[in-house]
């Protein structure tokens, strides 16, 4: 958690949708809160942006939410296309998605964030 904290401490900035201190890891919508609306600043933050979009304001993402965030980010972090510092905080958000708690109740993306 130190790590993380060290990372983000730079961006803290306005709340996140639990009230709590915005928190962004990288891009505009990597980790707790996001700079909307601003556009993502590439592939990694677009699927955050996704994920933010099925997080409810108030309660836990859906499983389904949380796997198609750990799929995208795996995408990116084995595209060696994507730079290297980009690669591998890919590598960290799919491996936060992957044990991200998430509801126990089903929900169901729309259908614009369900491709």
């Amino acid at each position: 958690m130190l790590l993380i904290a060290s990372w983000a401490a730079p961006s803290l900035a306005q709340p996140a949708a639990n009230g709590g201190p915005k928190l962004l890891i990288h891009g505009n919508y990597c980790g707790p809160g996001n700079n909307a609306p601003l556009p993502p600043i590439d592939a990694l933050d677009a699927a955050c942006a996704r994920h933010d979009a099925c997080t409810p304001d108030v309660g836990l993402p859906s499983k389904a939410c949380n796997l198609r965030l750990e799929r995208e980010a795996e995408v990116v972090a084995h595209d060696p296309r994507q730079p290297d510092d980009v690669r591998s905080m890919a590598g960290f958000v799919a491996s936060f998605a992957a044990s991200n708690a998430s509801s126990t109740t089903p929900t169901v993306l729309p259908a614009r964030l369900a491709r």
